[in-house]
């Protein structure tokens, strides 16, 4: 017979007490990670932290700055080449005061002035989660910085002049959204890093605050609540929309292109709403700011404008004469407010590259690759001259051949083709296509075959959304055309920039499909393949 363990009860109690305890520490663990990306996707660690096509936060991303291009470093746990090794004193030490694991000052193109104000307990909670991350091995490039730039003890100067350590100080007599908007706006979300006058000032009073600026070959407009330059003229609601889509709605059209555009897909778009409004907020209470003196410029309202007959050849049939664009379709460029910046560089850059589609509309030919550096110069004044619009005209030289040099895409044809990340929607594609069914595509072909091809893949990926499929189709056609003579019959942007809006019109307009799919002949006289 086996006798009893008087103590058998009391440890299993124990036991039971411990499990308990472990796992409500792993639930805690849970959720500090699961805060901590939200933060990181808050600060948009992404953008800079992943070069393209590398892994996940695990660096190399190359930064152009003034001083130099800087590469980034691997932000993954990985023990040689990210911070598998970083204690939390040392990433904290890096991440707000900007003092590197060897104790080097960071350049500031690392937003840790900003990054200061972040509280002890977000910190601690983006540490837990980039340690959550699997490693990855990925050394650092070299940055590309000359003499004496290179030199980091230099930087004591700019320290000593631009950077205040501390965290973010609620202002008792603003709203609880107000302080939070101010804290992601201020923090986290480094607003003034791109959209402040004097980039490499920092986060002071210095820097031009929110009044706009050139960053890395774009211009981040005006984010003041001025009511022309700014946001001002915007509701609450469409700046919210704008920063969740890239685009706003109502009659203050805005489409983000460049580094903005990159931003919210990867950052604000998976914010909040209440943050989001929070931050806008925020933004309402800064002093309104005119970047640049208005001018009346009578000149672009008139018959024989400068850039009027560009326009009307180049840009007229998709953006109207008036400049009012195709709601919901084609955005429009009179009254919007991201056209009037101070300065040109997104519009000579759109103009130049052309733009995906997004938020709905239509993707945007390349139209610029077909025109003379003069042409693209005057049609942007006339532009941003033009329907009430007022902006500064062109007129630094060499602004539209610097934009020619540096802005590669695929649909100007100087850059590799897009790729297809969504599995399901690449397999939905080749089989619509039958995997080399857009090979030697020629333009009046285009309509009868995406009439065949564009339902079925919408069909066959509906999760994908339209954008996606739009986006998609682009990239299989890019990849099956593009040679050494894919300029014939037309410049390879035409080519494109037509195929890309056919396919928008067969994804988004079904009733334009009836004649192709009766078998009937198309105006293009192309008899349209069996389905």
């Amino acid at each position: 017979m086996t006798r009893p363990n008087p103590l058998g009860s009391g440890w299993l109690a124990v036991a039971a007490l411990l499990s308990i305890g472990t796992a409500r520490a792993q639930d805690a663990d849970t959720d500090l990670i699961k805060r901590g990306e939200y933060l990181a996707t808050a600060g948009d660690c992404v953008a800079c932290h992943t070069k393209p096509g590398g892994k996940f936060l695990a660096g190399n991303y190359k930064l152009d700055t003034p001083i130099g291009a800087i590469k980034t470093p691997n932000l993954t746990p990985d023990d040689e080449t990210g911070i598998g090794k970083w204690s939390y004193e040392t990433f904290e030490k890096a991440f707000r005061h900007g003092i590197g694991d060897e104790g080097e000052y960071l350049y500031p193109a690392f937003p840790f002035a900003w990054y200061t104000k972040v509280s002890d307990e977000d910190t601690k909670a983006i540490f837990a989660y980039l340690k959550s991350l699997p490693p990855v091995r990925e050394k650092r490039e070299e940055n590309e910085i000359p003499f004496p730039f290179n030199v980091r003890t230099a930087l004591i100067t700019w320290r000593t002049a631009f950077f205040t350590e501390g965290r973010f100080e609620p202002d008792p007599k603003a709203s609880a959204e107000v302080n939070r908007g101010g804290y992601l706006v201020e923090g986290l979300g480094h607003c003034g890093m791109c959209h402040n006058e004097r980039k490499l000032v920092g986060n002071s009073s210095l820097a031009g605050r929110f009044g706009g600026g050139v960053i890395d070959g774009w211009y981040a407009p005006n984010i003041t609540p001025d009511g022309h330059q700014g946001i001002g003229a915007w509701s609450d609601a469409e700046v919210v929309s704008y920063l969740k889509t890239g685009t706003a709605p109502g009659n203050r059209p805005g489409v983000a292109a460049g580094p903005m555009r990159q931003t919210i897909e990867e950052s604000l778009s998976k914010m909040t709403d209440a943050d989001l409004k929070a931050m806008v907020a925020y933004l309402r209470t800064v002093p309104a700011k005119q970047t640049y003196k208005e001018k009346d410029l009578q000149a672009f309202n008139q018959p024989g404008a400068p850039g009027a007959d560009t326009y009307l050849t180049y840009c007229s049939s998709c953006h109207r004469p008036d400049g009012k664009g195709v709601e919901g379709a084609i955005p429009a460029l009179a009254g919007n407010t991201s056209v009037q910046s101070a300065g040109p560089e997104t519009v000579i850059n759109v103009i130049v590259g052309g733009l995906a589609a997004q938020s709905g509309y239509a993707p945007m030919p390349a139209i610029g690759q077909e025109m003379t550096d003069q042409q693209i110069k005057d049609v942007t004044d006339y532009i941003r001259n033009s329907w009430g619009n007022k902006a500064p005209v062109v007129s630094e030289t060499g602004v539209v051949a610097n934009a020619r040099q540096k802005i590669r895409t695929m649909m100007a044809g100087n850059a590799p083709c897009s790729t297809i990340e969504d599995e399901k929607l690449k397999s939905s594609i080749e089989q619509a296509t039958g995997g080399d069914g857009l090979k030697g595509l020629k333009p009046n072909d285009f309509v009868p075959v995406l009439a065949r091809v564009a339902p079925q893949v919408k069909a066959a990926a509906p999760e994908a959304g339209d954008d996606a499929v739009v986006n998609g189709l682009l990239s299989a056609f890019c990849k099956a055309n593009r040679t050494e003579k894919d300029a014939e019959p037309l410049p390879w942007s035409a080519t494109i920039g037509s195929f890309g809006n056919v396919a928008y019109s067969q994804i988004k307009n079904p009733e334009k499909r009836v004649d192709a799919l009766s078998g009937k002949v198309p105006a293009s006289g192309v008899t349209p393949p069996k389905p």
